[in-house]
């Protein structure tokens, strides 16, 4: 049995996993899914947030843990997941990034630019308030695509700002080393039909900083509401609890991408 910490990206909260989490317990895995600061039940306001309010939230989580976890971190929760794993590596099995910011030493968000997005010149900066939104007129088009309308409703009345100062995530260097962030095994889950991140700038993020092991969802943003199935059996296969196709590939320090589900089935069935 493993544990999984699924951490939640902008403006959503632990509810985004409710798919999911089902679905990792019922293949027999214990789910953890902390509301990050200010997002579901954790009211604070979010305009003095900072980048280590987020990473004590993840490493509080790992610290109460009597094993390593597999992290599984979607969109901009890829930032903070990666100070926490600098800062607990040897709490942390695998680090999974989901369509997630994945950024080298050095760099912050706003440094990288991903001209493809839908969604970032339709985010809302209030910097007065230290907070920045989506528009709503944009919710179903930038990362809702594929999803039924009962979701995206469930994200019109759940969704809340993203904190935004300048001691945000957003605002944020990344700071990490080889010794730590850098002996953490980590697998990127590509969303190709992503208009949020970009498939494109997914992969300009994860060719700067290498991943173990490499998967891909053709899916939006939101591939925990539109495809719950096919999400779960890659996570489960990006922490090494289906099939041992992943511990092969580590092994032979190899990088497949399985774009489609029946060629994961394949090489699954083929051990």
């Amino acid at each position: 049995m493993s544990t999984y910490v699924l951490i939640h990206g902008s403006w959503h909260g632990s509810w985004c996993w409710y798919k999911i989490i089902p679905r990792l317990r019922l293949a027999g895995h214990r789910v953890i899914a902390p509301d990050m600061p200010a997002h579901g039940r954790d009211w604070r306001s979010p305009g003095k947030i900072t980048m280590q309010d987020y990473v004590d939230t993840i490493t509080k989580v790992l610290d109460e843990q009597d094993e390593p976890v597999v992290i599984v971190a979607h969109s901009r929760a890829g930032l903070q997941a990666t100070q926490a794993v600098e800062a607990r590596p040897r709490k942390i099995h695998t680090l999974v990034y989901l369509a997630a910011v994945l950024l080298p030493n050095g760099v912050r968000l706003l440094d990288w630019t991903d001209p493809d997005s839908v969604l970032w010149p339709n985010v809302d900066f209030n910097e007065q308030e230290g907070w920045d939104m989506i528009r709503p007129e944009i919710y179903r088009e930038s990362i809702y695509h594929d999803c039924s309308d009962e979701d995206v409703a469930l994200a019109y009345t759940l969704l809340t700002p993203e904190p935004r100062g300048p001691n945000s995530p957003t605002n944020t260097a990344i700071r990490t080393t080889s010794a730590n962030f850098g002996s953490v095994p980590k697998v990127y889950i590509e969303l190709s039909q992503d208009r949020a991140i970009s498939a494109p700038f997914q992969r300009r993020m994860y060719t700067a900083t290498p991943c173990d092991f490499l998967l891909s969802i053709g899916a939006s943003h939101s591939a925990y509401f539109s495809q719950p199935d096919e999400l779960a059996r890659n996570i489960l296969i990006a922490g090494g609890d289906l099939g041992d196709q992943r511990k092969k590939a580590l092994d032979a320090g190899r990088n497949p991408v399985w774009p489609r589900r029946e060629a994961a089935d394949e090489q699954i069935n083929a051990t």
